[in-house]
């Protein structure tokens, strides 16, 4: 019984001591650099590309969806030639599975781009799969990745190490509502002069959690030789 205490008083001090970090992390920059390095600004793509990729995450319609479906779109009509890959697992024989495909697709074309670019990779189901299994004419065409930024890193280095030589990405980052605009917009004169530092605590605090779980997938998928 003693013994018992003393492991579960252990396990508290430890998870005491994380929890005052996680919170502390919170007030520094710390959480952005970690998440801005996931992106892979040094990454990028110097030339136009012959591909863009859209890697399908958690499909549409969510968020994460939409953003790569609306920079991928962006992206399409400065490089008219470039054609489309939309990589989300489904299975073309099965109309309900390949819907994600075909929503996302559909994103694509209300914003005027061309059926006729637009292919898929519908056979994997992770991110190393779907590097496995991209189809491109020669593997040192220049390809450009769109993904969210704490994926970026991984999706580029799990498609140099399936022997894809020219890769850059266009990680989707978010546009946040400056300080100035959110006063304009909850129109009140008792609003905290603290909006800034309140809102960067819990999106700092999102980051820490979007940034643990990456490295965590990071660190299986160098364990299993996959990048």
């Amino acid at each position: 019984m003693e013994v018992f205490r003393r492991s579960f008083l252990y396990f508290l001090s430890i998870l005491g001591v994380l929890t005052v970090l996680f919170i502390g992390l919170s007030f520094t920059h710390i959480p952005y650099k970690a998440y801005h390095h996931l992106s892979a600004p040094h990454f990028a793509l110097n030339q136009p590309p012959s591909y863009i990729l859209i890697l399908g995450g958690a499909g549409m319609p969510s968020a994460d969806g939409l953003q790569r479906t609306h920079f991928a779109a962006a992206i399409a009509k400065i490089y008219p030639e470039a054609n489309i890959i939309i990589a989300h697992t489904g299975n073309f024989q099965k109309k309900d599975s390949i819907k994600q495909l075909r929503l996302m697709a559909h994103e694509l074309v209300i914003k005027e781009v061309d059926t006729t670019r637009i292919g898929f990779e519908f056979m994997g189901t992770n991110t190393y799969t779907q590097a496995k299994n991209v189809f491109l004419k020669t593997k040192d065409a220049p390809l450009l990745v769109v993904t969210s930024p704490e994926h970026m890193l991984r999706a580029i280095l799990t498609l140099r190490k399936a022997g894809f030589s020219n890769v850059g990405g266009v990680p989707t980052f978010e546009t946040p509502i400056n300080e100035e605009s959110l006063r304009k917009r909850v129109l009140s004169d008792d609003i905290s002069e603290n909006v800034a530092l309140r809102y960067n605590i819990w999106s700092y605090m999102i980051y820490e959690i979007k940034v643990l779980r990456e490295y965590t997938a990071i660190s299986y998928y160098w364990l299993m030789e996959w990048i």
